[in-house]
C-alpha cells in the first residue's frame, strides 16, 4: 500500500496502476492474502475491506538461504545492505551511520547490492544488481546484515539474512515487527546514531544473534506460506 500512503515515494504510473488495482479488489474479491498482519490490518482499514477476509500468508524463505555454503569475500569485513536504491529504503542514513560506525572500526566496508543509482563513500562498495543465486553467499559472508527502511510490506531481506546465518539489525518501523520478531537488533529509522550503535552490538553478540535468527527464519516456508492460501480458496469456494 505504499503508493497510497507514500505516492511522493514513487512514480506516477506506479501510483495509478496500483490505485486501480487496490480499488478493484475492495469490490470484487471473496479474500484478500497480505504478507504480514501489519498489511493485513492496514488493507482492511485502508480499503474497507472486512478484516477478517483478510488472511495472512507469510512468504518463505528458500532453501539456498542457510549457513552452509560458499561465503562470499571482499577483502575486508563488510556490514551488507540489500534493496533498490529508492527514498523508503532510507539508505542516507545507513550511510552516515556507517561513517560514524568508521571512526571505531576503519577495518570495515559498506557493501550495498541493489540496482539504482550507486551511492558513494568511503569504504562503501557498490554491487549493482546481484542475481537470487548469488545472495546467499553474499549474506553469509557478511558481518552483519542492515536495514534501515521507513516502511515495508513485510522484509523478506530480514529473514533471509537470519536464515543464511548472518546478525540483522533493522528499523524499528512497525511494518518490519514481524519480519525481525525478537532476533533482530532495531534502530530508529530516523537516527544514523541508532544505527551506528547497533550495529557495533551485532558484531559482538553475533553468535547469539545469529542463534536467535536462525530459529526465527524457520517459521517461514513456502509450504505454510501454501497451506494458508489452499485453506483460503477453499473456505470461498
Amino acid at each position: 500500500l505504499i503508493p497510497v500512503h507514500f505516492p511522493e515515494w514513487v512514480a506516477p504510473l506506479t501510483r495509478r496502476m496500483h490505485s486501480r488495482k487496490y480499488r478493484n479488489a475492495a469490490r470484487t474479491c471473496d479474500l484478500i492474502f497480505a504478507i504480514s498482519s501489519y498489511t493485513a490490518d492496514d488493507a482492511a482499514e485502508t480499503l474497507r475491506f472486512p478484516r477478517e477476509r483478510v488472511l495472512v500468508a507469510y512468504p518463505g524463505v528458500d532453501a539456498r538461504f542457510s549457513p552452509e555454503g560458499e561465503r562470499r569475500d571482499l577483502g575486508a569485513p563488510y556490514v551488507l545492505g540489500v534493496s533498490t536504491v529508492e527514498p523508503r529504503k532510507n539508505l542516507d542514513v545507513l550511510l552516515d551511520a556507517f561513517a560514524l560506525l568508521r571512526r571505531r572500526r576503519p577495518e570495515l566496508v559498506l557493501a550495498l547490492a541493489g540496482a539504482g543509482e550507486e551511492p558513494r563513500g568511503e569504504n562503501v562498495r557498490p554491487l549493482g544488481f546481484v542475481h537470487d543465486a548469488d545472495l546467499p553467499a553474499l549474506y553469509r559472508g557478511a558481518a552483519a546484515f542492515v536495514y534501515p527502511s521507513r516502511f515495508e510490506g513485510f522484509g523478506i531481506p530480514i529473514v533471509e539474512a537470519m536464515a543464511s546465518g548472518t546478525p540483522v539489525v533493522s528499523s524499528a518501523h512497525p511494518s518490519l515487527d514481524e519480519a525481525s520478531g525478537d532476533a533482530a537488533l532495531r534502530a530508529d529509522p530516523s537516527s544514523p546514531e541508532a544505527f551506528a550503535e547497533k550495529i557495533e552490538r551485532a558484531l559482538h553478540a553475533r553468535d547469539e544473534l545469529v542463534g536467535r535468527g536462525l530459529d526465527h527464519a524457520g517459521r517461514f516456508t513456502w509450504r505454510a506460506c501454501g497451506e494458508v492460501v489452499l485453506a483460503g480458496y477453499r473456505e470461498a469456494l
